[in-house]
């Protein structure tokens, strides 16, 4: 999908112009990449934020500068620690034609077989590179795990190929497993409850 953005070309000197532009609503920006050099702009802070939290991170971004259109993706940004009011936003321009790579969130989707006779479901991952086309870049990567019994787990590599996108993480990584519940055990003289066995805990030497 593609948003545009209207955004004003700015002045990088002095630098007091990005606390002026933060105190007006706007968030100090710059684009490079794709058959751009380096433009520093600034954009709507309140527009920013709308377009992100409707189309998400990975979605594109077209810049609507002064009537030229750059096609673009969000980089890189920095938000206040505690206000988390917009700091500055990096676009990188780039060319709808080529594929590239960004990360996408892992979602896992329904509950195990396994987990509903008793395990524990354990995800080691929760997000994925993946590669294609600005315009098919996923915001996430939906997995179906509900066919997990316990002692099965699931690595990158098991996951449907897709037809929009190609996922570059490891195929051998693990995305999650499921494990049996170890419960706490009462030792006999003192019948105090004895920490449980961790699995696949490794052994002190």
């Amino acid at each position: 999908m593609s948003v545009v953005l209207k955004v004003e070309e700015r002045a990088v000197r002095p630098r007091s112009i990005r606390k002026k532009l933060r105190a007006e609503g706007r968030v100090p920006s710059a684009v490079h990449g794709h058959n751009v050099e380096n433009i520093p702009f600034s954009v709507d802070a309140l527009e920013l934020e709308k377009a992100i939290r409707e189309n998400g991170l990975n979605a594109v971004y077209t810049l609507d500068l002064g009537g030229k259109k750059i096609s673009t993706l969000l980089h890189d940004y920095q938000l206040d620690t505690f206000t988390k009011e917009w700091i500055h936003a990096e676009f990188l321009a780039v060319d709808m034609t080529q594929e590239t790579e960004v990360e996408a969130e892992l979602t896992l989707v329904g509950t195990p077989k396994g987990v509903k006779a008793g395990g524990v479901l354990e995800q080691n991952l929760y997000s994925v590179i993946v590669s294609a086309t600005p315009d098919k870049l996923p915001e996430r990567v939906e997995v179906d795990i509900e066919g997990l019994e316990i002692g099965d787990s699931l690595v990158i590599g098991d996951i449907p190929k897709q037809a929009d996108f190609a996922i570059v993480t490891d195929p051998e990584e693990q995305v999650c497993a499921v494990t049996e519940m170890v419960a706490k055990v009462e030792d006999e003289e003192t019948g105090v409850a004895a920490e449980p066995e961790v699995i696949n805990e490794k052994p002190a030497e």
